[in-house]
């Protein structure tokens, strides 16, 4: 007697896939140290990035701490104003991405990478 085969059908469950969570106001300025109206003002100046939640509010990418960190020991290293920190940052961004171009140059002129 043949066997009929019985056909399973298997469910695959994944779990959603988020970017990172976004750190409303208040809860980026505890974590970075800075009173709220300072980060605000940060915003504003263009230093740190934030996107509006459906309300309005401030939300911030935990990335943007790493930023804050970084302006903060600017400041407290070359007593830099707003403007200078700008300037500085966006300089500092363009080093990274030349030394970034650089190593990829020198892998491609090995032998063999």
């Amino acid at each position: 007697m043949p066997q009929q085969a019985t056909s399973r059908k298997t469910v695959r469950r994944y779990a959603l896939v988020q970017g990172p969570a976004r750190l409303d106001l208040g809860s980026f300025a505890r974590a970075s140290g800075l009173h709220p109206d300072l980060v605000r003002r940060l915003v504003a100046l263009g230093l740190i990035e934030a996107t509006r939640g459906a309300g309005g509010e401030l939300r911030f990418s935990p990335d943007q701490l790493a930023t804050v960190a970084r302006i903060q020991r600017l400041r407290a290293s070359f007593s830099l104003n707003y403007a200078a920190l700008d300037l500085v940052l966006e300089l500092l961004d363009r080093i990274d991405a030349l030394e970034a171009a650089s190593r990829t140059r020198t892998r491609l002129r090995r032998p063999g990478g």
